[in-house]
């Protein structure tokens, strides 16, 4: 209101003259607000000053024509512009995808889950000129959901060669245990609940008795551990145990319905568990599940370096000894004095690049249960740390510590050596055997490198690759490279190839598919 009342005094005393300043004198238009206001000056004075002078507020944004260094002059028009900002923010949908995938043991199609779109904040900065808003700019988008894809199971068109099954084949698909036995086309499922986190699978030496680990939908807990007395049976009994948030736990060779297992407790970051490192054994029910005894083998301990990550355990195929495996080393546990023995073998951390998870190695027995192989960490072969280094090889050690020595170098981390059961073979009845174990087509990454499928004696000498074919996609830790198991025989091997299981002839070298959903893992064979 001032700034109109000076303007029309101005205006008013520069028609009737009634100002004694003889003084030149000029006129100045401010545009401003919507409307115009003229002003009689007789100092050129910056923009700047006018603007001052005739109480103008300039916003920050605000634009001023001319520059507000310019000097005023008659009949010069000054225009404020008026800008401001705002933000807002808007919801937007995220469709979900709808995928059909191949699934073992279903007739025709079969809705597995229900598709849901996600939601994503989408946030603008519109800029306002003379309360005339411009082109809103996106600058940022928040994931508030995710989408879930709609996924529909469809039963595989193509029908697979069946073939002989010699003794009894467990495996996991989809999340559920099948069972394969007589030949591969009678093989079934043998849980339905889709939920099995693979942590534990363990079947004991008779083919009979099962036991798993579950997910749970408790946030105190991360797995379950169940029992399958015989999966034998039709309609197998699934039982719940007592122990929860298990890392390991394996049947104990030649004790029956006994087995080891370890604990741990959940956790929020990743890799979602911190390990006891503890070890326990425990006797059940056989028809029940029901705890009959249970005995404290080693008490809770930091595990070693990443210890975080837990102790892995694996029985002599005899259940005479216990070996333990940490990220630097492994040995035997002594189980009169119940503690752990001087290492077997030692070799340098492993430090991966990425810091969420933590290398243990993998252990087979051999000879009259008197040899261990393991894959171990190898000297660096450049200027890289020790803990950096890409090499990789095969190392025996005897459990007496009499013999320790690299048989195959630079493997791949991934490599799995396994001895095969002996066999009697020629009239003398002689045992032969052979070692089986990955090989990286690029030892010096291995961690994400194909590997391939090698034959060779047990001391690791006359190698040769027998699956897959060189042309072919190699094996992939990723899609459970690592999980082959001999046929108690030791003529046969079955394996996830693609996602896929296979069963490979060590003698004739033919291979055979027997899933086509991509979705197995974790064989195992026994009698």
């Amino acid at each position: 209101m001032r700034r109109k009342l000076f303007a029309i005094c101005s205006f008013i005393l520069f028609l009737v003259g009634c100002s004694s300043d003889e003084k030149d004198t000029f006129l100045v238009r401010l545009q401003i607000d919507g409307s115009e206001y003229i002003y009689q000056y007789s100092e050129p004075v910056t923009v700047n000053r006018f603007l001052e002078e005739v109480q103008v507020e300039l916003g920050a944004l605000d634009r001023v024509y001319p520059e507000l260094w310019t000097q005023i002059s008659d009949e010069m028009r000054i225009t404020v512009v008026r800008v401001y900002e705002e933000e807002y923010c808007e919801p937007h949908e995220i469709p979900y995808r709808r995928l059909t995938e191949l699934a073992e043991g279903i007739v025709g199609e079969q809705n597995a889950q229900v598709g849901r779109n996600g939601v994503e904040e989408v946030c603008y900065r519109v800029v306002v000129e003379n309360n005339v808003r411009q082109e809103p700019q996106q600058i940022r988008r928040i994931r508030i959901s995710d989408p879930v894809d709609e996924i529909t199971f469809v039963s595989p068109s193509q029908q697979l060669e069946s073939i002989e099954i010699e003794d009894t084949l467990h495996y996991i698909n989809n999340g559920n245990i099948w069972v394969m036995r007589g030949d591969s086309a009678r093989r079934r499922p043998i849980t339905t609940y889709g939920d099995l986190d693979g942590r534990v699978f363990s079947v004991s030496d008779d083919g009979r008795q099962v036991l798993f680990t579950r997910r749970t939908d408790n946030q105190a807990t991360f797995n379950q551990l169940w029992y399958i007395p015989n999966t034998l049976l039709p309609t197998p009994s699934i039982l719940q145990l007592l122990p929860q948030d298990i890392l390991y736990a394996e049947w104990i060779p030649n004790r029956s319905n006994t087995f080891s297992y370890s604990t741990a407790e959940r956790q929020q970051a990743s890799p979602g568990w911190r390990a006891f490192n503890d070890l326990w054994f425990m006797t059940v029910d056989p028809e029940t599940g029901a705890q009959i005894r249970i005995e404290p083998i080693l008490d809770p301990s930091s595990g070693g370096i990443a210890g975080w990550w837990g102790t892995q355990y694996e029985w002599s195929p005899d259940g005479q000894f216990l070996a333990w495996i940490r990220a630097d080393s492994i040995g035997l546990v002594d189980l009169e004095a119940k503690s752990l023995s001087n290492p077997l073998l030692r070799y340098e951390y492993f430090n991966p690049p990425a810091q969420d998870w933590s290398w243990r190695t993998t252990v087979s027995w051999g000879g009259n249960n008197d040899l261990l192989v393991a894959t171990t960490h190898g000297a660096p072969v450049g200027n890289e740390p020790a803990s950096a280094s890409p090499v990789f090889n095969i190392s025996a050690v005897a459990v007496d510590g009499s013999y320790q020595a690299d048989i195959v170098e630079r493997t791949g981390i991934w490599s799995t050596p396994r001895f095969s059961p002996l066999r009697s073979v020629g009239t003398r009845n002689e045992q032969e055997g052979y070692l089986v174990y990955l090989q990286a087509r690029q030892w010096d990454s291995s961690i994400n490198s194909e590997y391939d499928l090698v034959l060779a004696d047990r001391d690791g000498s006359n190698a040769r690759v027998i699956f897959p074919e060189r042309t072919q996609t190699g094996l992939r830790a990723d899609q459970f490279a690592q999980d082959f198991s001999w046929s108690p025989n030791g003529d046969k091997i079955a394996l996830i190839y693609l996602g896929n299981l296979w069963i490979l002839d060590v003698q004739t070298g033919r291979s055979y598919q027997i899933t086509q959903d991509g979705r197995a893992s974790k064989p195992i064979w026994t009698r």
